[in-house]
């Protein structure tokens, strides 16, 4: 990692990710207009869609494939490892900067890396994509995949041009998404990955209700998307909200995460626009 980074005081490297556009492609039309994008090989970050094997897009697997070194956490690279013909680097949170730090190492050095995050990085992969971002000394493409969230917004008729999305699912300050949410709930879907350790599905109904949200407003937790065990458990607002017991404490181990919670982590929350 080029430097250390504080994810409430920053910067945030979501932040550093989306600062700016990609440079040119080789071969695109304006590659020219920065001849240092073709001197590097880039790094690719993959989304590898919400676990289904059948939800990886051809260009993302052959991403993977042709990789010289993979990078990603371990509960992500597990779904892809059998397309990986290289060297694979699987870290958790705890490890997360040594094992990137690997990871550039083996690209300076002339692999060709391709870094692994679960859906699509546009979705909820962003600070991901900024910690591999600092890491590697070379460009970063972006390949997007299938998101559980595009899945839940199929399952609940939940046009995306109608609906506001927010993530949770990620370190440092959320109050801003939850604004989001307070602000338009019950004018617009909601379409909301929950954070585990303390926002879960009946945390963040309770905070919308307590905000002045019409608790007959029709709700859906959407668990495991695309896996064999899917559920879709359908409600109302103000039925989840009544099953919250308030916010977890944000020290919690991550072996307590979401036991509060009658819902797995691999869920996404949609507040429709209507009544139940």
């Amino acid at each position: 990692m080029t430097d250390e980074y504080d994810l409430d005081a920053g910067p945030d490297p979501a932040a550093f990710a989306a600062s700016a556009p990609e440079a040119p492609a080789t071969g695109s039309r304006s590659a020219a207009v920065d001849a240092a994008a073709d001197e590097t090989p880039p790094v690719h970050a993959v989304g590898v869609g919400p676990g289904n094997p059948e939800f990886l897009t051809p260009r993302g697997e052959r991403a993977i494939r042709e990789a010289d070194v993979v990078v990603g956490f371990e509960t992500v690279v597990e779904f892809v490892a059998e397309h990986a013909t290289g060297e694979v680097l699987a870290c958790g949170y705890r490890d997360e900067g040594e094992t990137l730090a690997a990871f550039a190492d083996r690209v300076a050095d002339g692999a060709r890396g391709t870094a692994v995050l679960m859906g699509d990085p546009n979705h909820s992969g962003y600070q991901f994509v900024g910690k591999v971002e600092r890491a590697v000394d070379a460009p970063v493409r972006v390949v997007p995949g299938i998101s559980s969230l595009q899945v839940a917004a199929s399952r609940a008729r939940a046009p995306m041009e109608a609906s506001t999305f927010v993530t949770l699912h990620k370190s440092g300050d959320v109050e801003p998404d939850l604004e989001r949410l307070r602000a338009d709930v019950g004018d617009r879907h909601l379409l909301v990955l929950p954070r585990p350790f303390d926002l879960m599905p009946e945390a963040v109904a309770a905070d919308l209700v307590d905000a002045g949200a019409d608790p007959a407003l029709s709700a859906l937790v959407l668990e495991r998307l695309t896996h064999a065990e899917e559920t879709v458990t359908r409600s109302t607002l103000g039925e989840l909200a009544a099953d919250s017991t308030g916010p977890g404490d944000d020290a919690a181990p991550a072996a307590d995460a979401g036991s509060d919670s009658s819902f797995s982590d691999l869920s996404v929350l949609v507040v429709r626009a209507d009544a139940g």
